[in-house]
């Protein structure tokens, strides 16, 4: 009995460490997409974009530095996401990283200026909900190396 209780203590610091990374993940997973959707939405707001007939015409997009910093932030989440899920169930990543949703509804309201019905605040809400009923389950991680 005594070694099962060992084994139990040994492995309690890397349960924490685990945690941790998962935290450090979600937070960046959060902030990339948040940041990185704001970004785009300030950069493409002055562009009078209409459909190309040819896909090289879209790169003059890329000459601003908005839509550039979006774009990276985007790449960020998207790696940061695939980390969380080849670890995390999907059920706990998704409605998680939810929280962007509510932060980027935030910031377009309050930086952006654009106007919130009580729908889109109702919607809000019932997302802030979601994501603080699932973050008090905490990721049930897939066993592995």
């Amino acid at each position: 009995m005594t070694t099962r209780f060992l084994a139990l203590d040994a492995r309690a610091p890397n349960n924490r460490s685990r945690e941790l990374k998962n935290q450090v993940f979600v937070f960046l997973a959060v902030i990339a997409n948040t940041l990185g959707n704001f970004l785009l939405s300030v950069g493409m707001h002055p562009i009078q974009l209409k459909p190309l007939t040819s896909p090289l015409g879209y790169l003059h997009i890329f000459a601003n530095p908005w839509i550039d910093a979006g774009v990276i932030l985007l790449i960020v989440w998207f790696a940061s996401q695939l980390s969380l899920l080849s670890w995390a169930d999907v059920s706990y990543v998704l409605p998680v990283t939810a929280a962007s949703y509510v932060l980027t509804a935030l910031l377009g309201k309050v930086f952006l200026h654009e106007v919130l019905s009580l729908a889109r605040w109702s919607g809000v809400g019932i997302i802030s909900a979601g994501v603080m009923l699932v973050v008090g389950t905490g990721p049930r991680a897939r066993l592995g190396p």
